[in-house]
């Protein structure tokens, strides 16, 4: 019996069917029902995904836009290459391809299919000219005996086969051969299917302007009368909705009914937001880099954004360090490759201007090596390393006594905990570089018995005449050059 009265013959199955193999895994086929959810995924359908189109392009692009330097092991510290490989890795990989292109290239096809793979062109005397992406679909991994090796089909069919050490080789994750690779998209097929699926339900709703589907009922005579007022009705539906008018007449009788379920019962809305929650596992996102700030605050997405740079880009920094140390110079090299992960905080100016401070007064870094880092030049008299205290030459204390002592003793003067002698004003003298004590300032100090008072103990008088007594030590124009300044 038809929905409308009319018969249609029916083919009947059996549930016994040999062609299909019998395991639970398999029960829903043996049904009749096969697995249609997931047999339309593909890389360009999962793309499709917002939620995974952002994941892509944002750790693609991240990774890609570190800069990525090449040093040489010396005594003293690393030697940064900037011939050769150096220039290779940090300017283009080719001639046709930037260093940038090439590992974005490269990481979105790990996100994507699992893989990124490229070929290292040497000339005669074994030096890197060439690193040359290729297809990890032309690309079949395999063992022979006890050596990997991987075969390259090309356009016109024949097969290159290139060993190990000439490959750069980048697995999303390997399977349990060390072989063959998993793809984030075709592991979680499941997922993205639903997410794609629900971007497509959304699509139809809005292209039939909300409108369910629905079912025709009334006192139809025939199945020919019921598909033809069926399709009067479609027409009928579909140009009220072009001139933009919500009223459609029926006959007596006749009705329309909803049938499946609205966006609102199928929750829509909270669907695609647990998809941009499960995207965000796969990758091991914090959800705020795929725009989703549902549950963001000021300061979870800075501890989110920490997140990132810890526990997902140090994690591919590492191995991708790790491969092209392995191909590019072998085992026990002297040469090594490094992402700076530190210019992810070159959007961040004030970030950066306070860390970069703090490095150059605590003696981390000489104030030309923090120009360098933005790229200015060096300044004359910039190569020292500095501390904090009056920020002076880190090298220049002598007999054991430093910055630090003298801040502190400052301190002490001012506070009226500590006596100054004149023994201290001479060793501060040595350590800042001043000129020697003048005649007048010593005559100052045997005034006072070898010993001055501190301001905070003397009385309005005292004071105002000891800096009447300063005053007199200034030099005058013409004095020599070891007079007090």
């Amino acid at each position: 019996m038809g929905l409308f009265g009319f018969t249609k013959k029916q083919k009947r199955s059996s549930f016994n069917r040999d062609n299909i193999p019998a395991s639970a895994s398999n029960f829903l086929e043996r049904m009749g029902w096969s697995d249609g959810l997931t047999t339309g995924v593909t890389v360009d359908s999962a793309l499709g995904v917002p939620a995974i189109w952002a994941a892509v392009q944002f750790l693609s692009g991240t990774i890609a836009g570190l800069p990525l330097r090449v040093f040489e092991k010396a005594e003293g510290g690393a030697i940064k290459v900037t011939g050769g490989i150096g220039a290779v890795l940090g300017g283009a990989v080719s001639d046709e391809m930037t260093s940038f292109d090439w590992r974005k290239y490269g990481f979105e096809q790990v996100f994507t299919g699992g893989r990124f793979i490229s070929y290292i062109e040497r000339n005669r005397r074994g030096e890197i000219v060439n690193i040359f992406p290729i297809n990890p679909a032309a690309v079949i991994v395999k063992r022979i005996g006890s050596r990997k090796v991987y075969e390259v089909k090309q356009a016109d069919r024949t097969k290159i086969t290139y060993a190990a050490k000439e490959v750069i080789d980048i697995p999303f994750m390997l399977r349990s051969d060390g072989i063959k690779h998993r793809s984030p998209i075709f592991t979680h097929k499941r997922a993205v299917s639903q997410a794609i699926e629900a971007a497509k339900y959304g699509a139809k709703a809005f292209a039939n302007g909300g409108v369910p589907p629905l079912v025709a009922t009334g006192p139809f005579v025939s199945g020919v009368g019921a598909q033809r007022a069926s399709d009067d009705i479609a027409k009928a539906m579909h140009e009220a909705n072009t001139d933009g008018r919500n009223i459609l007449t029926m006959p007596t009788g006749h009705d329309l009914k909803a049938i499946g379920f609205s966006a609102k019962d199928i929750q829509m809305i909270e669907s695609q937001r647990f998809s941009i929650e499960e995207v965000a596992r796969i990758y091991s996102l914090p959800p705020i880099f795929l725009q989703d700030l549902t549950n963001g605050t000021f300061s979870n997405s800075e501890q989110q954004d920490l997140h990132l740079v810890k526990h997902t880009i140090r994690r591919w920094v590492e191995q991708t360090e790790q491969e092209l140390n392995l191909k590019l110079f072998g085992r026990d090299a002297d040469f090594y490759v490094k992402f700076n992960v530190d210019a992810l905080l070159r959007g961040d100016f004030a970030s950066r201007m306070d860390g970069m401070g703090k490095a150059i007064q605590n003696g981390l870094l000489t104030p030309n090596e923090g120009r360098a880092l933005d790229e200015r030049p060096a300044l004359d008299g910039g190569n020292n390393l500095m501390i904090q205290g009056a920020t002076v030459p880190l090298n220049a204390g002598k007999d054991g006594v430093s910055a630090v002592d003298i801040e502190d003793y400052g301190r002490s003067v001012r506070a009226g905990t500590v006596t100054p002698q004149i023994e201290d004003e001479q060793a501060i003298r040595v350590l800042m570089g001043l000129p020697e004590m003048s005649d007048a300032a010593r005559e100052l100090w045997e005034a006072q018995g070898l010993v001055r008072q501190p301001i905070t103990l003397q009385s309005g008088e005292e004071a105002e005449a000891l800096a009447d007594n300063a005053d007199d030590e200034t030099p005058t124009e013409g004095e020599n050059d070891n007079d007090e300044t």
